[in-house]
């Protein structure tokens, strides 16, 4: 197949312009989306080509903008609420949590909520405590959310697309740092299922698990390592729900060892969970116990420097995989 290279942000509007002219179901609304094009330029050209009833500008209104698109969704329209950040999110979580995520379930498996959440989030340039979180294990807690976290152009662009054809509420997340990234994306029709994860680099000494914008940070630091004969092999499980653990599992059986890289504050975080998934099922294979490196439990800091210091960089990645290779046999201690 051929491809072709794409910013992370043109690819997200490549697949809004082909679900958009696919069904006419799908619209788009959000805060600055349509004659702006969005403050990440996501949506730019969209309300030349579809019109303002497909394309909407809403208020400073976070409440009431998932509210319509929860309201929409169950009504039968395939609506698309940007909320500009995460954080913001938090305004409308009762329509996340207690109406989105449980009319399937209530409705006897009658109701539909074919509802997307785009929305941005993690630390970059210094925009401080309540414009820089890393909010996934929220989303993640609750049962009847879907949860995508996409690191590349090509991943972004195939995962929203089928997260606009299904059924059910999905959280879309992506990272501020990501949108001016570049990567080669498939021509045609392209489609990521989800709990379908990736291998973004093949390893034989210790298994490195991240997604979104630790990816990258994994990626360089797994180089580095590798340059003095560490091998390790990154994975991506692209969505966080679904989950692809058979991928985990069975990256891990192959290296002995797992380190998970989140950028969110470690306290009840999406590693923790995973790390607990490793132990249960596949604690015989390990020759070393878990590495879990995470931000730290605090607001994220606005100075630079104290921002950069809170969440993992790629020296705290080469350190946990060192510390990981250097432990004694866990196996062997174990018997």
């Amino acid at each position: 197949m051929s491809q072709r290279e794409l910013m992370y942000r043109e690819a997200l509007r490549e697949a809004i312009d082909e679900e958009m002219a696919r069904n006419d179901l799908v619209f788009i609304i959000g805060e600055g989306i349509a004659e702006r094009g969005g403050s990440y330029k996501v949506t730019e050209g969209l309300l030349d080509k579809y019109g303002s009833l497909r394309v909407r500008d809403t208020p400073i209104a976070e409440a009431g903008m998932i509210g319509v698109g929860v309201g929409a969704a169950i009504a039968g329209a395939r609506p698309i609420v940007e909320i500009l950040y995460v954080d913001f999110a938090m305004l409308g979580m009762d329509m996340i949590v207690n109406q989105a995520a449980k009319f399937r379930l209530m409705t006897g498996g009658d109701g539909r909520v074919p509802f997307v959440m785009r929305t941005q989030g993690g630390t970059g340039g210094g925009v401080a405590a309540q414009h820089s979180q890393s909010l996934e294990a929220l989303f993640y807690h609750i049962p009847g959310l879907k949860v995508v976290m996409p690191s590349t152009p090509a991943d972004a662009k195939g995962l929203l697309k089928y997260a606009m054809r299904q059924d059910d509420p999905v959280m879309f997340l992506e990272h501020k740092h990501l949108y001016m990234t570049k990567g080669m994306v498939p021509d045609g029709e392209h489609i990521i299922e989800f709990g379908k994860g990736d291998i973004k680099r093949s390893g034989t000494d210790v298994t490195l698990i991240a997604w979104s914008n630790m990816i990258p940070r994994s990626l360089e630091a797994a180089a580095e390592l590798a340059e003095q004969g560490i091998s390790v092999e990154v994975i991506d499980p692209r969505t966080l729900v679904p989950l692809d653990r058979e991928m985990i599992l069975q990256s891990v059986s192959k290296t002995k060892r797992a380190v998970i890289v989140q950028e969110a504050n470690r306290r009840g975080g999406i590693a923790s969970d995973i790390a607990s998934i490793i132990q249960e099922e596949a604690f015989w294979d390990l020759d070393a116990p878990v590495e879990i490196v995470a931000g730290l439990d605090i607001p994220v800091p606005f100075n630079l420097t104290l921002e950069a210091a809170s969440v993992p960089q790629k020296p705290d990645i080469v350190a946990a995989v060192k510390r990981c290779i250097h432990q004694d046999n866990y196996s062997a201690a174990a018997e």
